[in-house]
């Protein structure tokens, strides 16, 4: 089976050992990958600072000329990648799998190379000029989770990139064979030491608590648990690190009883289920209203039952396998949970291996398991409610502040609805469904700082005001 190098200053590394990435469909070798130590990741580093002065001295349109190049070269890879991904995360290749991710990483690394934070003049006037400049911070640490492999590395690594950073990247040990391969491919454009990728098992080093506290990163990006998130949060308190964190999310979406259910079926079942329900952004809590919440648990069940689950290598298969035992335990133990206090609607039973099919649970209520915690799978509690200001109190009623979504025929009463919902995103009659032009981000628990867009950029730069 193939084995996937690291990348250090532009040289491939293989280390000492490597680990075992398993296929989640087939409980099969999908690759091997390097597990490197703490002298391996002080090289990376060592080779990230050696390589910002130069890379951050080029000039602005320099720096958008060498991303537009790297982009074109992830395009090119563009079914290998997504290849790798499905064999190591287990999304199919069709639908909104692995074709569809790298689609997304394509857009989103084009959309931000073309953004700029040119410099602002606050004053220019008899009593002198003032100009705020927007300046790289220096070695950016980028910590990526399992669900987009890919996609998210370039949520983090491109505006890095674009505004004059180096960056070492750290994948999921679960799916690092794709991170691997794109930062290889990268780096056939970009200087060497500008961009490096690290990687281990966990089991004993453990490579992302060591890159939070290492003392030559100057920022961190993490994708991941709250839990993580926090540790992460303590750990660079040590050298003052700038942080952008993008946590948990147990997002609720409300239908209104204008809703039309044949027509929000289709929306909320991929709000809901999009990469096997793995998706921090994805609808996590459904709360409809007690006039149509038969009709609408209709629908939803009529348009789940007919969605192929399978390897994701078949070109058939719609959703597959969910990716670790872990996370398949724990949905799992949410499920059964559900089973005992609600009515299944659909699925329920785990499959073989780690597949499990999409299930609706109807009958639940706020301190309910499968309601109050995030449940990153295929399974999707509906709770009905009488009155708009209770559905309004339990969408809130949760530590996460990701996203949410409400659900209407009239815009305008749903907008009202949606300023009231505590989270850093609301979709209307949609879920999810984010852009490179938009900036996402959570509130309470769910994340610190944003991605995206020129907000998201900003997030890459610290500001030098100079007074003349």
């Amino acid at each position: 089976m193939a084995f996937y190098s690291a990348t250090i200053g532009g040289t491939s590394v293989a280390g000492e050992a490597d680990f075992v990435v398993t296929n989640p469909a087939t409980g099969q070798e999908a690759g091997r990958a390097p597990n490197l130590g703490a002298a391996d990741l002080d090289r990376a580093v060592d080779a990230a600072r050696a390589a910002f002065s130069g890379w951050s001295a080029r000039s602005d349109s320099e720096l958008q000329r060498i991303c537009s190049a790297v982009t074109s070269r992830i395009e090119e890879h563009a079914d290998e990648l997504a290849t790798i991904i499905t064999l190591e995360q287990g999304k199919p290749l069709n639908g909104l799998g692995s074709r569809w991710e790298m689609g997304g990483t394509v857009a989103w690394a084009g959309y931000t190379t073309g953004l700029s934070l040119p410099v602002k003049v606050l004053q220019d006037n008899a009593e002198g000029r003032v100009e705020l400049h927007r300046k790289p911070v220096g070695v950016v640490g980028s910590i990526t989770p399992w669900n987009f492999p890919v996609m998210i590395a370039i949520w983090h690594i491109m505006p890095a990139l674009r505004t004059g950073n180096t960056v070492v990247v750290k994948p999921s040990p679960l799916t690092p064979l794709s991170t691997l391969r794109l930062v290889e491919i990268m780096n056939e454009v970009l200087p060497p030491g500008v961009l490096n990728v690290v990687t281990s098992d966990d089991k004993g080093f453990n490579l992302g608590a060591a890159m939070a506290a290492h003392p030559g990163i100057n920022k961190i990006v993490f994708t991941g648990s709250i839990a993580t998130g926090q540790k992460v949060m303590q750990s660079a308190a040590s050298n003052m690190k700038r942080l952008t964190l993008e946590l948990g999310g147990n997002d609720a979406g409300i239908v209104l009883p204008d809703a039309d259910p044949d027509k929000i079926a289709e929306g909320l079942f991929w709000g809901a289920f999009i990469n096997n329900g793995q998706t921090c952004a994805a609808l996590k809590r459904l709360y409809v209203h007690e006039s149509i919440h038969d009709a609408v648990c209709e629908a939803l069940v009529a348009y789940a039952r007919n969605i192929p689950v399978g390897n994701g290598m078949e070109e058939t298969s719609i959703l597959g396998p969910v990716q670790n035992r872990m996370q398949f335990e724990k949905l799992s133990r949410l499920v059964a949970d559900a089973a005992g206090r609600g009515k299944v609607l659909l699925g329920g039973a785990p499959g073989e291996g780690l597949f499990f099919p999409p299930t609706i649970v109807a009958g639940l209520s706020n301190g309910d398991a499968l309601v109050d915690e995030e449940q990153f799978g295929p399974a999707l509690p509906v709770i009905k409610y009488a009155d708009v200001d209770d559905a309004v109190r339990m969408a809130n009623d949760s530590p996460n502040g990701l996203g949410g979504s409400v659900w209407s025929s009239d815009i305008s009463a749903a907008k009202a609805v949606a300023a009231r919902m505590e989270c850093g995103s609301v979709w209307i009659n949609k879920h999810g469904a984010i852009q490179p032009n938009a900036p996402f981000g959570g509130v309470k628990a769910s994340g610190f700082g944003v991605e995206f867009a020129e907000e998201g950029l900003k997030e890459y730069t610290d500001i030098q005001v100079i007074f003349a």
